[in-house]
Protein backbone atom coordinates (compact mmCIF):
# COMPACT_ATOMS: atom_id res chain seq x y z
CA UNK A 1 0.00 0.00 0.00
CA UNK A 2 1.17 3.53 -0.89
CA UNK A 3 -0.12 6.46 0.91
CA UNK A 4 -0.80 8.97 -1.09
CA UNK A 5 0.22 12.73 0.27
CA UNK A 6 -1.03 15.84 -0.22
CA UNK A 7 1.93 18.78 1.27
CA UNK A 8 0.07 21.84 2.52
CA UNK A 9 2.93 24.53 2.68
CA UNK A 10 6.24 24.50 1.05
CA UNK A 11 8.30 26.83 3.43
CA UNK A 12 11.83 26.25 4.29
CA UNK A 13 11.02 23.34 6.82
CA UNK A 14 8.96 21.79 3.86
CA UNK A 15 11.84 22.10 1.34
CA UNK A 16 14.67 21.53 3.66
CA UNK A 17 13.58 18.34 5.50
CA UNK A 18 9.86 17.18 4.37
CA UNK A 19 10.55 16.54 0.84
CA UNK A 20 13.79 14.53 0.53
CA UNK A 21 12.29 12.66 3.25
CA UNK A 22 9.28 11.91 1.47
CA UNK A 23 10.92 10.54 -1.61
CA UNK A 24 13.22 8.24 0.59
CA UNK A 25 10.23 6.59 2.02
CA UNK A 26 9.09 3.53 1.10
CA UNK A 27 5.09 3.49 1.39
CA UNK A 28 4.75 7.31 0.94
CA UNK A 29 4.14 9.35 -2.70
CA UNK A 30 3.77 13.21 -3.17
CA UNK A 31 0.94 13.82 -4.94
CA UNK A 32 0.23 17.06 -4.78
CA UNK A 33 1.16 20.48 -2.53
CA UNK A 34 -1.26 23.53 -1.86
CA UNK A 35 0.67 26.86 -1.46
CA UNK A 36 0.16 30.44 -1.23
CA UNK A 37 3.60 31.05 -2.92
CA UNK A 38 4.99 28.08 -4.32
CA UNK A 39 4.71 24.91 -6.56
CA UNK A 40 6.96 21.67 -7.44
CA UNK A 41 7.36 21.08 -11.42
CA UNK A 42 5.48 18.36 -12.30
CA UNK A 43 3.16 18.15 -9.27
CA UNK A 44 -0.62 19.37 -9.13
CA UNK A 45 -0.54 22.96 -7.10
CA UNK A 46 -3.04 24.56 -5.24
CA UNK A 47 -3.37 27.94 -3.39
CA UNK A 48 -4.87 26.71 -0.30
CA UNK A 49 -5.98 23.11 1.48
CA UNK A 50 -9.40 23.75 0.24
CA UNK A 51 -8.99 23.67 -3.25
CA UNK A 52 -6.98 20.71 -2.91
CA UNK A 53 -9.22 18.69 -0.69
CA UNK A 54 -12.32 19.98 -3.79
CA UNK A 55 -9.94 19.19 -6.20
CA UNK A 56 -9.92 15.49 -8.62
CA UNK A 57 -6.58 14.40 -6.97
CA UNK A 58 -7.05 11.17 -4.93
CA UNK A 59 -5.45 12.01 -1.83
CA UNK A 60 -5.30 9.53 1.39
CA UNK A 61 -3.32 11.97 4.06
CA UNK A 62 -2.21 15.59 4.53
CA UNK A 63 1.02 17.05 5.72
CA UNK A 64 0.50 20.35 6.99
CA UNK A 65 3.65 22.54 7.25
CA UNK A 66 2.36 25.90 7.67
CA UNK A 67 2.62 28.23 10.56
CA UNK A 68 0.46 27.23 13.99
CA UNK A 69 -1.39 30.14 13.14
CA UNK A 70 -4.50 29.37 11.27
CA UNK A 71 -3.45 25.38 11.54
CA UNK A 72 -6.21 24.21 13.58
CA UNK A 73 -8.95 25.28 10.32
CA UNK A 74 -6.53 23.38 8.14
CA UNK A 75 -6.50 20.05 10.02
CA UNK A 76 -10.26 20.13 10.74
CA UNK A 77 -10.89 20.36 7.29
CA UNK A 78 -8.28 17.43 6.34
CA UNK A 79 -10.13 15.24 9.00
CA UNK A 80 -13.68 15.84 8.00
CA UNK A 81 -12.58 15.27 4.07
CA UNK A 82 -11.64 11.58 5.48
CA UNK A 83 -7.57 12.22 5.39
CA UNK A 84 -5.16 11.03 7.73
CA UNK A 85 -3.21 14.12 9.34
CA UNK A 86 0.36 14.66 9.72
CA UNK A 87 1.38 17.59 11.70
CA UNK A 88 4.56 19.42 12.28
CA UNK A 89 4.97 20.78 15.26
CA UNK A 90 4.15 22.50 17.37
CA UNK A 91 0.66 20.56 16.32
CA UNK A 92 -1.07 23.85 17.45
CA UNK A 93 -1.40 26.94 19.04
CA UNK A 94 -3.01 25.83 21.89
CA UNK A 95 -3.10 22.04 23.99
CA UNK A 96 -7.39 22.67 23.27
CA UNK A 97 -6.67 22.81 19.61
CA UNK A 98 -4.73 19.69 19.71
CA UNK A 99 -7.31 17.35 21.77
CA UNK A 100 -10.29 19.10 19.83
CA UNK A 101 -8.48 17.11 16.61
CA UNK A 102 -7.49 14.41 18.13
CA UNK A 103 -11.00 13.77 19.07
CA UNK A 104 -12.07 14.36 15.81
CA UNK A 105 -9.63 11.67 14.19
CA UNK A 106 -10.88 9.17 16.58
CA UNK A 107 -14.55 9.81 16.07
CA UNK A 108 -13.74 9.71 11.88
CA UNK A 109 -11.54 6.78 12.22
CA UNK A 110 -8.51 8.35 11.08
CA UNK A 111 -4.80 8.45 12.17
CA UNK A 112 -3.40 11.46 13.29
CA UNK A 113 0.53 11.91 14.09
CA UNK A 114 1.89 14.97 16.11
CA UNK A 115 5.34 14.68 14.90
CA UNK A 116 7.94 15.83 17.22
CA UNK A 117 11.05 15.36 14.81
CA UNK A 118 14.26 15.71 17.59
CA UNK A 119 12.81 12.68 19.50
CA UNK A 120 13.66 10.47 16.18
CA UNK A 121 17.40 11.88 16.73
CA UNK A 122 19.78 8.91 16.72
CA UNK A 123 20.95 9.26 20.73
CA UNK A 124 16.96 9.73 22.04
CA UNK A 125 16.22 6.45 22.87
CA UNK A 126 19.75 4.71 23.84
CA UNK A 127 19.12 7.61 26.15
CA UNK A 128 15.89 6.80 27.15
CA UNK A 129 17.21 3.30 27.74
CA UNK A 130 20.34 4.43 29.96
CA UNK A 131 18.41 6.47 32.35
CA UNK A 132 15.78 3.33 32.53
CA UNK A 133 15.88 2.02 36.42
CA UNK A 134 18.69 5.23 37.16
CA UNK A 135 18.65 7.67 39.99
CA UNK A 136 18.59 11.02 38.28
CA UNK A 137 20.27 13.57 40.08
CA UNK A 138 19.40 17.16 38.34
CA UNK A 139 18.62 17.44 34.21
CA UNK A 140 20.37 20.68 32.50
CA UNK A 141 19.24 21.99 28.70
CA UNK A 142 21.06 24.36 26.83
CA UNK A 143 18.99 24.82 23.76
CA UNK A 144 20.47 28.04 21.95
CA UNK A 145 20.81 28.90 18.17
CA UNK A 146 20.34 32.14 15.76
CA UNK A 147 16.36 33.09 14.59
CA UNK A 148 18.09 34.86 11.77
CA UNK A 149 19.55 31.90 10.41
CA UNK A 150 16.72 29.42 11.27
CA UNK A 151 13.91 31.54 10.55
CA UNK A 152 15.01 34.49 8.23
CA UNK A 153 11.94 36.87 7.82
CA UNK A 154 9.77 34.80 8.99
CA UNK A 155 7.39 37.44 10.86
CA UNK A 156 5.54 34.81 12.24
CA UNK A 157 7.08 33.51 14.51
CA UNK A 158 6.89 36.15 16.88
CA UNK A 159 3.22 36.95 16.93
CA UNK A 160 0.80 35.30 19.08
CA UNK A 161 0.72 31.67 18.53
CA UNK A 162 4.42 31.69 16.69
CA UNK A 163 6.58 30.56 20.13
CA UNK A 164 9.19 32.74 19.88
CA UNK A 165 12.17 30.64 21.52
CA UNK A 166 10.00 27.80 21.71
CA UNK A 167 9.72 26.79 18.39
CA UNK A 168 13.19 25.77 19.05
CA UNK A 169 12.85 25.28 22.40
CA UNK A 170 9.55 22.55 22.07
CA UNK A 171 11.95 20.77 20.74
CA UNK A 172 14.61 19.77 23.44
CA UNK A 173 11.04 19.88 25.57
CA UNK A 174 9.86 16.83 23.19
CA UNK A 175 12.96 14.84 24.15
CA UNK A 176 13.46 15.73 27.94
CA UNK A 177 9.83 14.48 27.90
CA UNK A 178 10.75 10.91 26.32
CA UNK A 179 13.77 10.65 27.89
CA UNK A 180 13.07 10.95 31.60
CA UNK A 181 11.69 7.97 33.22
CA UNK A 182 8.81 9.96 35.39
CA UNK A 183 7.23 13.12 34.61
CA UNK A 184 8.03 17.10 35.40
CA UNK A 185 6.13 19.83 35.70
CA UNK A 186 6.83 23.42 35.46
CA UNK A 187 7.89 25.63 38.77
CA UNK A 188 9.08 28.97 37.82
CA UNK A 189 10.04 30.78 34.25
CA UNK A 190 11.19 33.98 33.16
CA UNK A 191 10.66 35.09 29.64
CA UNK A 192 11.97 37.81 27.76
CA UNK A 193 10.26 39.59 25.37
CA UNK A 194 12.02 41.94 23.01
CA UNK A 195 9.67 45.35 23.62
CA UNK A 196 7.95 44.74 19.81
CA UNK A 197 7.36 40.93 19.73
CA UNK A 198 4.40 39.11 20.93
CA UNK A 199 6.92 35.97 21.30
CA UNK A 200 9.79 35.18 23.64
CA UNK A 201 13.52 35.35 22.41
CA UNK A 202 14.64 33.86 25.29
CA UNK A 203 13.34 31.75 28.45
CA UNK A 204 14.46 30.11 31.79
CA UNK A 205 12.61 26.90 33.28
CA UNK A 206 12.94 25.40 36.09
CA UNK A 207 10.88 22.09 36.19
CA UNK A 208 10.53 19.38 39.21
CA UNK A 209 9.91 16.00 38.81
CA UNK A 210 7.39 13.89 40.95
CA UNK A 211 10.38 12.70 42.89
CA UNK A 212 11.80 16.26 42.84
CA UNK A 213 14.88 16.14 40.41
CA UNK A 214 15.65 19.66 39.44
CA UNK A 215 15.35 19.78 35.89
CA UNK A 216 16.74 23.23 33.97
CA UNK A 217 16.00 24.93 30.78
CA UNK A 218 17.98 27.57 29.13
CA UNK A 219 16.02 29.04 25.81
CA UNK A 220 17.46 31.64 23.49
CA UNK A 221 17.46 33.16 19.67
CA UNK A 222 20.07 34.92 19.58
CA UNK A 223 23.20 32.94 19.45
CA UNK A 224 25.64 33.63 16.66
CA UNK A 225 28.54 31.16 15.69
CA UNK A 226 28.35 27.67 16.64
CA UNK A 227 25.18 26.75 18.01
CA UNK A 228 24.22 24.41 20.86
CA UNK A 229 21.60 22.17 21.55
CA UNK A 230 22.34 19.89 24.93
CA UNK A 231 20.74 17.95 27.17
CA UNK A 232 22.92 17.22 30.34
CA UNK A 233 21.61 14.44 32.72
CA UNK A 234 23.64 13.05 36.03
CA UNK A 235 22.88 10.24 37.26
CA UNK A 236 23.86 7.40 39.88
CA UNK A 237 25.44 5.57 36.77
CA UNK A 238 27.21 8.62 35.15
CA UNK A 239 26.84 11.53 33.53
CA UNK A 240 24.72 11.48 30.23
CA UNK A 241 24.87 14.20 27.61
CA UNK A 242 23.02 14.52 24.09
CA UNK A 243 24.13 16.90 21.90
CA UNK A 244 23.91 18.28 18.74
CA UNK A 245 20.01 18.40 18.79
CA UNK A 246 20.37 14.69 20.35
CA UNK A 247 21.60 13.01 17.47
CA UNK A 248 25.68 12.78 19.78
CA UNK A 249 25.19 10.35 22.71
CA UNK A 250 28.27 10.46 25.38
CA UNK A 251 28.81 8.96 29.13
CA UNK A 252 30.91 10.60 31.37
CA UNK A 253 32.66 12.46 28.52
CA UNK A 254 33.33 9.53 26.03
CA UNK A 255 31.14 9.63 23.08
CA UNK A 256 28.80 6.65 22.41
CA UNK A 257 26.98 7.71 19.37
CA UNK A 258 27.43 9.94 16.44
CA UNK A 259 24.40 9.51 13.27
CA UNK A 260 23.39 11.31 10.70
CA UNK A 261 20.34 13.09 11.01
CA UNK A 262 17.27 11.02 9.55
CA UNK A 263 14.78 12.26 12.04
CA UNK A 264 12.08 13.22 9.28
CA UNK A 265 12.69 10.23 7.50
CA UNK A 266 11.75 8.35 10.30
CA UNK A 267 8.83 10.28 11.07
CA UNK A 268 7.64 9.59 7.39
CA UNK A 269 8.38 5.74 7.89
CA UNK A 270 6.22 5.82 11.37
CA UNK A 271 3.48 7.45 9.60
CA UNK A 272 3.41 5.02 6.81
CA UNK A 273 3.34 2.39 9.56
CA UNK A 274 0.38 4.29 11.98
CA UNK A 275 -1.67 4.71 8.65
CA UNK A 276 -1.61 1.41 7.96
CA UNK A 277 -2.27 -0.24 10.68
CA UNK A 278 -5.19 2.40 11.80
CA UNK A 279 -3.04 3.75 14.82
CA UNK A 280 -2.41 7.16 16.02
CA UNK A 281 0.22 8.61 18.05
CA UNK A 282 -0.90 11.98 19.56
CA UNK A 283 1.31 13.27 22.59
CA UNK A 284 0.67 16.94 23.65
CA UNK A 285 3.28 17.20 26.55
CA UNK A 286 5.93 19.31 24.97
CA UNK A 287 3.36 22.01 24.30
CA UNK A 288 1.76 21.33 27.45
CA UNK A 289 5.17 22.52 29.09
CA UNK A 290 4.97 25.31 27.35
CA UNK A 291 1.57 26.33 27.35
CA UNK A 292 2.53 26.15 31.30
CA UNK A 293 5.75 28.68 30.42
CA UNK A 294 3.46 31.52 29.24
CA UNK A 295 0.59 30.61 32.23
CA UNK A 296 3.26 30.93 35.14
CA UNK A 297 6.35 32.96 33.37
CA UNK A 298 7.74 36.64 34.81
CA UNK A 299 7.82 38.81 31.66
CA UNK A 300 11.00 40.84 31.31
CA UNK A 301 11.43 43.30 28.26
CA UNK A 302 14.10 43.36 26.31
CA UNK A 303 15.52 45.05 23.03
CA UNK A 304 13.71 45.49 20.21
CA UNK A 305 14.62 42.43 17.64
CA UNK A 306 14.62 43.71 13.81
CA UNK A 307 15.09 40.69 11.26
Amino acid sequence: MTIRLGLVGLGKIARDQHLPAIEATEGAELVAVASRHAGLDNLPHFHDIDALLSSDVAIDAVTLCTPPQGRFAQARAALLAGKHLMLEKPPGMSVAEVDALGRLAKEKGLTIFTTWHSREAAGVEPARAFLAGKAIRSVRVEWKEDVRYWHPGQQWIWEPGGLGVFDPGINALSIVTRIMPEPMHLTEATLEFPENCASPIAADLTFSTDSGVPVTAEFDFRQTGPQTWDITVETDGGALKLSLGGSRLSIDGVERMAEEDREYRNLYARFVKLVTSGQSDLDPSPLVHVADAFLLGRRKITDPFYD
